[in-house]
């Protein structure tokens, strides 16, 4: 009985083997005769899922064999499974270029391409408490009281938590209310997430019932939000030397360190890491993504203003397919 029981299972691992081997045969035959699926791995920031999925699957279109891999995290932690993992990826685009610029180049990464902008909103639904008479004057106080519960996302993690940060110490400055910042920052400390996109469910769920989120986020799920003002959304580039008054610290590359990251205006980046399985492939997508006509025209749609071309640091590292998507720093040519 027991070698028949072997010989059995035996038969069914080499029947599971086979049937396995089908699927990945029946797989490979969708793709165009001769040639092998490619993939793209895309690291992205969490608050760029929405429009990364339509350009991923616009790209496909136009690449028969090629499939898009997409991952989303905050974008602190896409560059730490670079950085400390070793995950190899083939692009990278992040919340803030400054992240590519501390935590990946020079050793994971040579250059960044920015790439659009956005700014802090504070986001609700219709069954928020209190939601009929919050707006842009007195968003704080209503935060701030003991009935209402609000979310934000890791500082450590993910720009939009620093953001957050940089935001509510702005707040302070603007509306004249010393301790604000830190008010705000002490309470229902709870509902702090690792990226901003993780908050929705809570506030789906009801268990939240504003979320410290970016205006593109609040735009692609149809939610309400109240606009901040110019001087502390980090969206306005007019009030940089504004926002570069107020900092915040946030882990740095090695444990036990840290960086000061200053306010400044929001912009997005991208990069292909140094670990590419595929950096030909990779420079197709982002030329593709960077299309004001492609990639760019979804971007825009979805809330997030291009600003391709814009300077770089990395300009003169940047490969030549894609540095007409970049311009070198003022007043630095080579």
């Amino acid at each position: 009985m027991e070698h028949r029981r072997v010989r059995y299972l035996i038969y069914m691992l080499v029947a599971m083997m086979i049937a396995l081997a089908g699927c990945g045969r029946r797989q490979q035959d969708k793709n165009p005769p001769g040639e092998a699926r490619r993939d793209v791995v895309v690291f992205h920031a969490g608050s760029l899922s929405v429009p990364m999925s339509e350009i991923a699957r616009m790209f496909e279109a136009e690449h028969p064999g090629v499939r898009v891999l997409l991952e989303a995290a905050g974008s602190r932690t896409c560059a730490r499974k670079i950085s400390e993992l070793g995950r190899h990826c083939d692009v990278m685009a992040s919340a803030d270029y400054r992240v590519i610029d501390n935590l990946l180049i020079p050793d994971h990464a040579d250059w960044e391409i920015r790439f659009a902008g956005n700014e802090m909103a504070i986001v609700y639904d219709e069954r928020s408490r209190r939601a009929d008479e919050i707006d842009s004057l007195n968003w704080y106080e209503v935060l701030l009281d003991p009935d209402v519960a609000f979310g934000r996302s890791d500082p450590d993690s993910d720009p939009c938590g620093y953001r957050t940060v940089l935001t509510t110490r702005l707040a302070e400055q603007q509306y004249g209310v010393p301790g604000l910042a830190d008010r705000l920052l002490a309470k229902d400390t709870r509902f702090i997430r690792p990226k901003e996109t993780d908050l929705l469910a809570l506030l789906e769920s009801g268990a939240i019932d504003y979320i410290f989120l970016y205006r593109s986020v609040a735009m692609q799920h149809g939610l309400h939000m109240v606009d901040l003002p110019g001087e502390i959304d980090l969206g306005d580039p007019a009030f940089a030397d504004l926002y570069a008054t107020v900092s915040v610290e946030v882990s740095g590359t090695e444990p036990g360190t840290a960086i000061v990251q200053r306010g400044a205006p929001m912009v997005y980046a991208v990069t292909i890491p140094k670990n590419s399985p595929s950096p030909e492939l990779a420079a197709e997508f982002v030329a593709f993504m960077l299309d004001p006509a492609k990639g760019l025209a979804v971007m825009e749609r979805n809330g997030q203003p291009p600003l391709v071309p814009a300077p770089t640091d990395t300009y003169y590292r940047v490969p030549e397919s894609l540095r007409r998507y970049a311009l070198p720093p003022a007043g630095k040519v080579r």
